[in-house]
C-alpha cells in the first residue's frame, strides 16, 4: 500500500459540517420467528454484509437488557431482526458462525459478547473495522469518526439511547439502526479500494 489516502483523525467540528450519512434503502422489519426464517435465505445471497446490534439502554446502576436487535445490511437492503421478539434461531446461529460469509462491523467483540449471552455462538467470518484502520493510519476507532474520515458524511446518533423494546420502531429508529451496519459496509468497501 502507498501514502495513506485518510488523516489519521478528526475533529467534532469538522464532522459537524460535513453532509448527513444516512442509508436509503430497503428497511425490512423482522418481528416474528416466522418472519425470521423466511429471511434467512437471503442472507446467503450476499457474501458480504454490514452488521452492527442495539440493546435496549438501561439508566439504573445494576440494570442491563439484552440485545433488542441485529442489523445486517448490503448496500441496499436491511433486516432489522428483532430478536426480543424473533427469538435466536438455529438458523440466525449457522448464519453467524457461516466463515463464507463476511459480516463487516465496528467493536464487534461487545456485539458479541452481548449475542452470547441470548445463544451460544462461535462467530466466524466477522471483520473489525477497529482492527484494520490503523492499516491505513486512521487512529479514530468510533463509527461518527471513522465514516467522517473514510466515506466524507456524518453519521447522527440521536437514536442511540432509544427504547428498542418499543412496540413498533419509528422511523428514526430504523433509519439510525440501518445506517450504522450499513455504513460499515460502506467504510469497508472505501477501505478495500485502496
Amino acid at each position: 500500500m502507498s501514502e495513506n489516502k485518510f488523516a489519521p483523525s478528526i475533529e467534532i467540528a469538522e464532522i459537524n459540517g460535513l453532509p448527513p450519512l444516512s442509508f436509503a434503502g430497503e428497511k425490512v422489519v423482522i418481528d416474528s420467528a416466522e418472519a425470521l426464517e423466511q429471511v434467512l435465505p437471503k442472507l446467503y445471497a450476499e457474501k458480504i454484509w454490514g452488521f452492527d446490534t442495539e440493546t435496549k439502554p438501561s439508566f439504573k446502576k445494576g440494570v442491563s437488557h439484552r440485545v433488542s436487535l441485529m442489523q445486517i445490511s448490503s448496500l441496499n437492503t436491511c433486516y432489522l431482526i428483532r430478536l426480543h421478539l424473533t427469538g435466536f434461531s438455529a438458523g440466525l446461529k449457522a448464519w453467524i458462525e457461516d466463515a463464507k460469509i463476511q459480516k463487516i462491523g465496528l467493536s464487534l467483540k461487545d456485539d458479541v459478547r452481548e449475542l452470547n449471552k441470548l445463544l451460544r455462538i462461535h462467530p466466524k467470518g466477522f471483520v473489525d473495522l477497529q482492527t484494520i484502520v490503523g492499516n491505513y493510519g486512521i487512529q479514530e476507532l468510533s463509527l461518527k469518526k471513522v465514516a467522517a474520515i473514510v466515506v466524507g458524511g456524518k453519521i447522527s446518533k440521536k437514536q442511540r439511547l432509544t427504547n428498542w423494546e418499543t412496540a413498533h420502531l419509528n422511523e428514526s429508529q430504523m433509519t439510525y439502526a440501518a445506517t450504522d451496519a450499513w455504513a460499515c459496509l460502506v467504510i469497508f468497501n472505501e477501505l478495500m479500494k485502496q
